[in-house]
């Protein structure tokens, strides 16, 4: 099953709305095929293992991350390819929440194939979180927000402008965190120091260009900023609290689509409901703060460097200790800097 997750994750970036599935076929305990869905619209996991292996699936056991599908969508049933096959057994990580394509084992079971679930089913469910969290009717995104952390936890210094904190192993893997997101977000302050790009450029290209969200209250986003200057070519959205109605307008006419909400989560809905299930913060640390006190955060992303910014530095959190009452989820080194994922909605264990 970890061979499954780690060929899964290959799909990164390429299958939403769909998640990233891995599957591996093993007969008399000797791997005979393996597979990951590509890209959405491409042959599922199942069937692509299920072809390399060819006649040494009959009486195979199939080791999947996810429940096979017992729907027609893009691609027939991943049930119907199992049981054509001739397998003994699937063990899948977790279950299929969605209503269409859930309900395989069901299938699987009827044509007399033994099914299993459980097996590294945290690790399955936290490589696809948003694809869960979607079908949760929760009414919003799936919020990641990262932060750059100096070792005395700052994002900056006072009166410095942008500061560069982590290194660029660090930075390759934000970008491939921005691939597998369907938008990504500043704060206008952010938008207005640093004028991002929000793109994904130091990897793999998303199959769908994430969206470019700006919380700007009073609309103050220039029309000369990078964001404004390319929201033709590239969607962009500004999260818009308090009328200015001549702002709106030019950003308007400038391709940005302005939401007017009344509150963050009005916002986040909005967005979920033009099909964002996943969403990535990028600061600053005024837009963290306000997230996490709306409780409206899902994940928690700090690269921490082991550098010192000293006096006038400019602190992340109120609450210096506020990371340690969270889970981690993941720890990993990038170079110099360490990377830590947290989940607010749970304590340590």
């Amino acid at each position: 099953m970890k061979r499954a997750l780690a060929l899964a994750r290959r799909g990164w970036g390429q299958t939403a709305p769909n998640p990233m599935v891995g599957a591996v076929v093993v007969r008399a305990g000797r791997i005979v095929g393996e597979g990951y869905h590509a890209r959405h619209g491409g042959p599922h996991a199942e069937v692509a293992a299920l072809t390399k292996a060819g006649k040494a699936a009959r009486g195979a056991t199939v080791y999947v991350t996810l429940e096979p599908c017992s729907h027609w969508g893009k691609t027939p049933p991943c049930t119907d390819a199992l049981i054509a096959a001739g397998v003994a057994r699937v063990v899948c990580a977790t279950r299929d929440p969605s209503k269409n394509a859930g309900g395989g084992a069901r299938k699987l079971r009827r044509a007399g194939i033994s099914v299993e679930f459980g097996l590294e089913a945290e690790a399955a469910r936290e490589l696809n979180a948003p694809f869960y969290f979607a079908h949760e009717a929760r009414g919003r995104p799936f919020v990641t927000v990262k932060l750059a952390l100096s070792a005395d936890g700052a994002v900056g210094r006072r009166g410095a402008g942008r500061v560069r904190i982590t290194g660029a192993a660090a930075e390759r893997e934000v970008h491939r965190m921005r691939a597998n997101s369907d938008a990504i977000a500043v704060g206008v302050g952010t938008a207005l120091a640093d004028d991002p790009a929000l793109t994904v450029r130091l990897s793999k290209a998303a199959r769908i260009p994430p969206v470019r969200v700006v919380f700007d209250r009073r609309a103050r986003l220039p029309l000369k900023s990078s964001l404004a200057a390319t929201a033709r070519a590239i969607p962009t959205v500004l999260l818009a609290g308090k009328p200015a109605a001549a702002r709106e307008l030019r950003l308007f006419k400038a391709g940005v689509e302005v939401f007017r909400t009344k509150s963050l989560r009005h916002g986040l809905q909005l967005l979920a409901q033009h099909e964002v299930r996943s969403l990535f913060v990028e600061g600053g640390p005024t837009v963290v703060r306000a997230l996490l006190a709306a409780r409206l955060v899902d994940r928690i992303v700090i690269f921490q460097s082991p550098r010192c910014l000293g006096a006038g530095a400019i602190a992340a959190f109120d609450d210096a200790s506020l990371l340690d009452r969270y889970r981690v989820v993941a720890r990993r080194r990038f170079g110099p800097d360490v990377m830590t994922i947290y989940d607010p909605t749970s304590r340590p264990t």
